[in-house]
């Protein structure tokens, strides 16, 4: 295997921080809010459920 394949590889097999899957919570949650699919006010609650799904989506194997 080439050197640039194995630093593909080795990057494709790096865990997931927290602080991507926090990221990537706000943007859904964002996402849902600019589609009127859900307001401010319950911003709280539905990132709550959006983080812990996508954690257990990344960490459950």
């Amino acid at each position: 295997m080439s050197n640039q394949g194995k630093q593909q590889q080795e990057s494709f097999n790096r865990p997931v921080t927290d602080e991507a899957i926090f990221k990537a919570a706000k943007e859904v949650v964002v996402k849902f809010i600019e589609m009127g699919r859900l307001t401010p006010g319950n911003f709280d609650e539905t990132f709550a459920t959006v983080y812990k799904s996508m954690q257990r989506s990344v960490r459950d194997k």
